[in-house]
């Protein structure tokens, strides 16, 4: 049997347009032998959700950089919470610091910045994605 990938959503919820950053991420992901779903830009929540429900994501990372984290986490949460779905939820982008504490309050996993290095978010997303080895 072998063994499964992670597999991650990328996502850009919002009206937000600049996606180089959940891009390369995106890349730095799949280079590390996981499996990525990239939304694509002005994603809603209700698409998020659909999204890691139908194609059984891991692990959700979200790119915000519009200063509209803390509602489009709240409201993604609460609508993985209604599906019935659990996942972890890391978030990247523009963070002010001062928003952090209420993010992990909401129940983010992990918040990154701009100059966050590619190996720190690989190495988060792998501990979160996979605790096991089990096919699917």
């Amino acid at each position: 049997m072998a063994a499964r990938r992670i597999r991650v959503l990328i996502g850009k919820p919002g009206l937000d347009g600049h996606d180089r950053g959940a891009r390369v991420v995106a890349m730095a992901l799949r280079d590390a032998g996981m499996e990525v779903v990239y939304s694509g830009l002005r994603a809603s929540v209700a698409q998020l959700a659909s999204a890691a429900e139908q194609e059984d994501v891991d692990v959700i990372g979200l790119s915000v950089l519009s200063g509209a984290h803390l509602s489009a986490c709240r409201r993604l949460i609460e609508e993985l919470r209604r599906r019935g779905i659990e996942i972890p939820l890391v978030l990247g982008g523009v963070i002010p610091k001062e928003d952090h504490e209420e993010l992990r309050r909401l129940g983010v996993a992990a918040i990154f910045g701009p100059e966050s290095p590619l190996e720190e978010i690989v190495r988060t997303v792998s501990g979160l994605g996979f605790n096991g080895g089990s096919d699917r």
